[in-house]
């Protein structure tokens, strides 16, 4: 890996920034919109069980542990253009991406036959999550890399990420409940057609996005192709022998279990247990708030003054007290409630805010052990983990809803709505501690060793 000798070339600057914002923004107009309403969209509209839905979600990462590499490796073996190595993905991939997503929630088709309803979801889930989405992220994640050799400048990259996610994460989370939820005989409902509507200007928004992201980045490291035999047995022992990949792995599987739980769960228990579509927005708002108030200002510095693994690791910690405690009290209020989320989703995005700045740690780390950059590979992992926690996270909350005996009949029976309740706090107890414990006993990359591999690849780069 070299630094570009091109002169046409600008310096890095707050346009790559912004264009890196834009390409996570345009990603999670469609992801969260996945993660936080289809299974709220396939259960209240379509009819669908929640089980059913969860276990479709799960299995589709069974096709994503071949797409996912796969991808990868097309990325690693391709050779730069004009474009970059990476950027050309992002122009290729946005139409199919965006379309994809947007079939996902046809409501039209709720009054067709079970057995249609359940091919479509299946169809356009596997062709938006396993396919186009992987090959538009696997690239766009790979790309920091090439954008700047400079571990400050790359930590910039997360960060702006981070706000990008954000930002689609207040736009969707803040805005959907209040345009898609309506009050129907006294009770609080998800609208089918709405959400159809709404899916397709998210998709619109999602083109947009990933076409700015394009126009605003710029590639200045040179990642030549990977012209080496692909050999699987090779490729799955240094997974499983790279302690800092399964570190991060591990802590971004249940970081997706948490998080994602969250969103999901706040789906159901701010319209069934609360009965309140303006507390959800609340929490969406709130939480994307102290992320760009609170963590995106700081995280870069606490991790330069204490790293990366330990800030994370003290934060996860937090939000999961945060959580017990909201356990213990019980608010009636829904707005009390949203204070607890509020200060929780503190600590998460905390880790948030610097996991992409991470897994270039980790990239860097395999490549002073193997003296190989496999930027795409490794990104591909990854994205599939990552996935896998998203899988987990609808697999788990569709379980345990099934459980506590929701479904549309019983959407609103005390019983059910106080067990949602119990299942809104204690997931990410679990979530939160399980993040913490995989940072401090797995991954082993603090805050000395990052910049002793730093070091290292300078000396070696001649930079």
């Amino acid at each position: 890996m070299a630094s570009l000798a091109k002169s046409d070339v600008r310096p890095f600057g707050m346009r790559d920034k912004l264009g890196y914002m834009f390409g996570d923004f345009g990603n999670d107009f469609t992801f969260i919109l996945s993660s936080s309403f289809m299974l709220k969209f396939y259960t209240d509209v379509m009819g669908i069980e929640a089980g059913v839905v969860g276990i479709l979600m799960m299995a589709a990462r069974f096709i994503d542990a071949v797409t996912d590499v796969t991808m990868g490796q097309i990325v690693d073996r391709s050779k730069p253009t004009k474009d970059g190595k990476f950027r050309p993905w992002l122009k290729r991939m946005c139409g199919p991406v965006a379309i994809a997503s947007f079939l996902i929630y046809q409501s039209a088709f709720a009054n067709m036959s079970y057995g249609f309803k359940l091919v479509w979801m299946i169809v356009t889930y596997i062709l938006w999550g396993s396919i186009f989405y992987t090959s538009i992220n696997i690239p766009y994640g790979s790309m920091a890399s090439a954008v700047t050799a400079d571990p400050k400048e790359r930590a910039d990259l997360s960060t702006w990420r981070t706000i990008g996610a954000t930002l689609a994460g207040l736009v969707i989370g803040a805005g959907t409940p209040m345009v898609a939820l309506v009050v129907v005989d006294g009770k609080t409902v998800l609208s089918g057609s709405r959400m159809t509507i709404i899916a397709g200007v998210f998709s619109v928004c999602a083109v947009i996005c990933y076409l700015l992201c394009f126009n605003l980045v710029r590639e200045r490291v040179e990642v030549p192709a990977n012209n080496q035999k692909l050999e699987i047995g090779k490729l799955l022992g240094s997974v499983f022998t790279n302690r800092s990949l399964l570190g991060i792995i591990a802590a971004a599987i249940l970081l997706l279990v948490a998080q994602l739980g969250m969103a999901g769960m706040a789906g159901y228990v701010f319209p069934n247990y609360y009965g309140s579509a303006a507390a959800q927005s609340a929490s969406s708002f709130a939480g994307s708030i102290v992320v760009l108030a609170v963590c995106a200002p700081l995280a870069s510095k606490l991790a330069a003054t204490v790293g990366k693994k330990e800030m994370s690791t003290v934060s996860c910690l937090a939000g999961a007290a945060v959580y017990l405690v909201c356990l213990i009290v019980r608010p009636a209020n829904p707005f009390v409630y949203v204070g607890f989320y509020t200060v929780a989703y503190v600590g998460l995005g905390f880790f948030n805010t610097v996991i992409w700045a991470m897994i270039t740690d980790v990239i860097d780390d395999a490549e002073v052990k193997n003296g190989i950059r496999e930027d795409g590979t490794i990104y591909a992992v990854y994205s599939f983990a990552r996935k896998l926690g998203q899988a987990l996270s609808s697999g788990m909350t569709g379980a345990l809803l099934s459980m506590v005996g929701y479904t549309q009949a019983t959407a609103f029976d005390p019983k059910v709505t106080s067990g949602i309740f119990n299942l809104s706090c204690i997931i990410p107890i679990v979530g939160f501690t399980a993040v913490a414990l995989a940072l401090f006993f797995i991954y082993p990359l603090n805050k000395s060793r990052v910049e002793a591999n730093v070091a290292e690849l300078q000396r070696r780069h001649g930079r």
